[in-house]
């Protein structure tokens, strides 16, 4: 498929790779925005140095004691084709696991401003929630998490900012080189033409607090080997979780138990226990 929009001409090339990359929509998964039920809607404004135009972002929190400064705080950046509602049983997860979350959805997904999205509007709508959340849990320690796509976003943030507490990135990348090479058609000669290049791999080395690299052995979609080649170019404190049988959809579900105890082990969080009114999260696409 990338082929083909790659070898288009080059007054769409941009456009193709950015709408092939992002796959924007406003539309949820399955039952997923009744999940939501609970959350409380953000809306992030700010002006857009990268279109000149006032945007706005749409985003959901879930939050626990917001004003304690023991409760952590998390910037969830969610991966491609679905809007941010799709991530409510992933952004639960997360909850259950001792953060308050604030979740948003890019220009181009759900109820933000109408676009086609691109790697620097997305990177200025992450700083941009960043300030959000870092104005109204100024006492907080705050922590990025980016799921695919979103965590090449949340890579290019932390290496960015020097206000983070840690950084999570699961079923994540070293680049859109590295994963279109990952496939079976990845000898095709189209790495010059890639204009949306998500390079993480270069961004990690600048990154200041410690991360965190989680990716699944069944993963389809971003091969494992490139978690792991991202995991060995940081230089901060670090640790890379393989979960066993973990799918692109489903590794924070199933690793719930390697979670727990790398939030413990790498951030010297407090385990949280799983209480009987956590939500079962379907398997879905992010």
């Amino acid at each position: 498929m990338l082929a083909a929009l790659l070898a288009g001409g080059c007054s769409t090339l941009d456009e193709r790779q950015r709408e092939w990359i992002f796959q924007p929509s406003d539309v949820s998964w399955g039952n997923s925005a009744a999940m939501t039920e609970g959350m409380e809607h953000v809306w992030i404004d700010f002006q857009s140095s990268v279109s000149g135009q006032p945007a706005r972002l749409h985003g959901l929190w879930l939050g626990g004691a917001p004003d304690s400064p023991d409760t952590p705080v998390m910037l969830f950046l969610h991966g491609a084709r679905y809007n941010v509602a799709g991530s409510a049983p992933r952004i639960r997860r997360m909850h259950e696991l001792g953060f308050s979350v604030l979740a948003i959805d890019y220009r181009g997904f759900g109820k933000s401003t109408k676009a086609l999205p691109s790697e620097d509007t997305a990177r200025e709508d992450a700083r941009a929630a960043w300030t959000w959340l870092a104005a109204h849990h100024p006492k907080q320690p705050r922590y990025i998490f980016g799921h695919s796509l979103g965590g090449a976003i949340g890579i290019d943030l932390a290496a960015h900012v020097n206000d983070e507490s840690g950084t999570i990135v699961e079923s994540t990348f070293t680049s859109i080189a590295d994963v279109a090479n990952s496939f079976k058609w990845g000898w095709l000669p189209f790495n010059a033409l890639i204009t949306q290049r998500f390079e993480a791999i270069r961004k990690v080395k600048d990154i200041g607090s410690p991360l965190l690299v989680v990716h699944g052995t069944a993963d389809s979609l971003i091969n494992p080997t490139l978690g792991r080649k991202l995991y060995d170019a940081a230089t901060v404190p670090k640790m890379f979780v393989l979960v066993e049988g973990g799918s692109h959809h489903n590794t924070n579900s199933i690793g719930e138990v390697q979670y727990r105890a790398a939030l413990s082990q790498l951030f010297r969080m407090q385990p949280v226990q799983p209480t009987n009114a956590a939500v079962a999260a379907p398997q879905h696409a992010s």
